[in-house]
């Protein structure tokens, strides 16, 4: 009998089938599921004030839709050592998913997966360089401007329909809208500097 892939050794086809596209309403609690995991891993990692973790993706959106899964920025410093923090992050039952075309120090974290499907909370932990990323500039834009929110939630929608099964083709098809509105964001924050 042939041993169960791990996830890691998936393809993004045999991914997308374990884990669909799906959305709901937004929910209240996603912000105190953040706050909960955000302790944990800041206990775990034992830092000081030289990393910080936000709160981003459509989970810390009000009022639209959204993957359930509970997206988090982790931000650290240049000199981090990349294998400690995978240490760390497997301790704290999270497995790594390489991003190999993305520049260092991009790496992911993700935790309430495994081979039969969801389990528990979805929670996605992206790490970047401080001030290294456009999540918080999107995610700021979006609560400052309702009606560009719920045009996103609206794309969302009609792009889960059409990539149930195809993560990578919702996210790809997405990115469009998502960099038009971080130029918008950019430039909204520069004109008040």
């Amino acid at each position: 009998m042939e041993k169960p892939k791990a996830l890691e050794e998936m393809s993004p086809e045999e991914l997308g089938r374990l884990f669909p596209v799906s959305l709901s309403g937004h929910r209240l609690e996603w912000k105190s599921l953040f706050e909960a995991e955000k302790k944990r891993i800041m206990a775990g990692l034992s830092v000081g004030s030289n990393m910080q973790l936000h709160h981003v993706g459509s989970t810390a959106i009000p009022g639209i839709c959204a993957k359930p899964t509970i997206d988090m920025l982790l931000e650290v410093p240049p000199g981090c050592d990349p294998q400690g923090l995978q240490r760390a992050m497997k301790d704290l039952g999270y497995f790594f998913a390489a991003q190999p075309q993305k520049p260092p120090p991009h790496m992911m974290f993700m935790k309430g997966y495994s081979r039969e499907g969801y389990r528990g909370q979805a929670f996605h932990v992206h790490v970047r360089f401080p001030r290294d990323h456009d999540e918080l500039l999107f995610r700021d834009f979006l609560r400052r401007h309702p009606d560009v929110a719920q045009h996103y939630a609206r794309l969302k929608q009609r792009l889960q329909r059409a990539f149930e099964f195809d993560r990578e083709g919702y996210t790809l098809w997405k990115s469009g809208f998502v960099r038009s509105v971080t130029a918008r964001a950019r430039k909204e924050r520069d004109s008040m500097l």
